[in-house]
């Protein structure tokens, strides 16, 4: 059994109560890995989510006891007052969004709200090496039925990977339409329409066998420990991903983030990514297009900050087939996350500057649903802490078919050669997994 046999007993007596409202319990359990839990139990549900932090904060979950969905502007606030709500320090719930307001469009997105945040009926957290199980209940439910699933659960095998199957692959749009679209932004950009735009693209796979998608997330926690790894199972699709982005965190009255923007690939060898790296912090280009985004986040999060800091100068942060240029942000806030998300998010990182020209121009001209890409996904708790990474290096996994996303901050000395190039080494991690 994954979940041992005397916690299931344990947690059968505290289902003594009547089963009226929304009833939680939570037990300690000896190491129990939250995403073991998600990929022995994901197909006997249809929601299952994990997320795993830098801190070593790992969270799974399977089912729904509670979930909130919106759209629109204020589609943030209004499942945060459903997080609110909950009052249990117990609990947290797992938040995901689109990056439009209005949510995906597409049929391949089908299921995934514009806002959403889910209390898993089962969620395991483990921190600092210590797990805990907690179940939440709805109203009329007496626990037996979950109880009964959850005894059913085994543990996982590894994950197999290195399947000799057929795939095929496509780019949309394809590499020449895409330098045409990007020749197109820097025009408007020279024009004095815009400041940046962040334009995406994806490609399309099909593969010869259906794909595990857990099993996939595990071998990305595994692969990219410097990356939020995420996934967020709707019906028969999921959304999954190694993100290199904190969007914002917050604990307590303490908010952090750390933008990224400007990118370079890694060397082969230490010195020659040392060169990478040194070329990436002087290149006026990158410079320019970290600036934009650093300075509009703070000038965001100036009103609901008490106090607020930043680094003086960027810094590299290394990944595995990508650096990129990151300054640190930090302060004090009376506001709760879902606040700090909702005045940051979209970003000049993934959206452009200013907002709204950006955005008219992504919709207008960029020919594809991003659907969650580049929006947010993490946990948050009543008390109004938690988690959201942006949803890059990622890809969408339904059945025997993925799409795969990755874009590019454009500015005025863009050279669409040289951004076509960018976002290979942004797809290359999710299409190495996934073929």
């Amino acid at each position: 059994m994954l979940i041992p046999r005397a916690t299931l007993a344990d947690l059968t007596r505290l289902f003594v109560a009547e089963p009226r409202g929304l009833r939680v319990v939570s037990i300690d359990v000896d190491d129990l890995d939250p995403l073991d839990v998600v990929r022995a139990g994901a197909n006997a549900f249809g929601f299952a989510g994990f997320f795993s932090s830098l801190d070593g904060r790992a969270v799974g979950a399977l089912g729904s006891a509670m979930r909130v969905a919106s759209a629109g502007p204020n589609r943030l606030e209004r499942i945060d007052a459903a997080i609110d709500r909950l009052g249990n320090a117990d609990v947290l719930a797992l938040v995901g969004f689109s990056f439009s307001d209005e949510g995906p469009s597409s049929a391949g997105w089908e299921g995934f709200p514009a806002a959403v945040a889910v209390l898993p009926e089962v969620t395991v957290t483990r921190l600092a090496g210590r797990s805990r199980l907690t179940l939440a209940l709805p109203p009329g439910s007496d626990g037996q039925l979950l109880l009964a699933l959850l005894s059913t659960l085994r543990p996982p095998i590894a994950p197999v990977l290195d399947r000799e199957v057929d795939h095929t692959v496509e780019s949309r749009p394809s590499p020449h339409d895409w330098i045409g679209l990007v020749a197109e932004a820097v025009a408007g950009i020279r024009a004095g329409a815009l400041q940046k735009v962040v334009l995406a693209r994806s490609v399309a796979i099909r593969s010869g066998s259906v794909f595990e998608p857990f099993d996939l997330v595990a071998v990305l926690r595994d692969r990219y420990p410097d990356c939020r790894v995420f996934g967020w199972q709707e019906g028969d699709s999921t959304f999954l991903g190694a993100s290199p982005e904190l969007l914002v965190a917050r604990e307590g009255s303490f908010f952090r983030l750390a933008p990224l923007a400007g990118s370079a690939p890694r060397g082969a060898d230490p010195e020659t990514d040392r060169h990478f790296g040194d070329a990436l912090l002087a290149s006026p280009k990158d410079r320019e297009e970290h600036a934009i985004v650093i300075d509009d986040a703070v000038r965001r999060l100036r009103p609901l900050s008490v106090t607020l800091e930043r680094s003086p100068s960027p810094q590299l942060h290394k990944f595995a087939t990508v650096q990129h240029l990151a300054t640190p942000i930090s302060g004090t806030t009376t506001a709760r996350l879902l606040d700090l998300a909702a005045v940051l998010h979209p970003t000049p990182a993934v959206g452009g500057a200013p907002r709204a020209e950006a955005l008219a121009f992504i919709e207008k001209m960029e020919g594809i649903d991003r659907g969650w890409y580049a929006g947010g996904i993490g946990w948050a708790d009543p008390s109004g802490d938690g988690e959201i990474a942006l949803g890059l290096r990622s890809a969408l996994v339904r059945g025997d078919h993925a799409t795969v996303y990755a874009g590019n901050g454009i500015v005025a000395s863009s050279d669409p050669e040289s951004e076509l190039e960018e976002t290979r080494l942004k797809l290359r991690p999710m299409l190495e997994l996934l073929t």
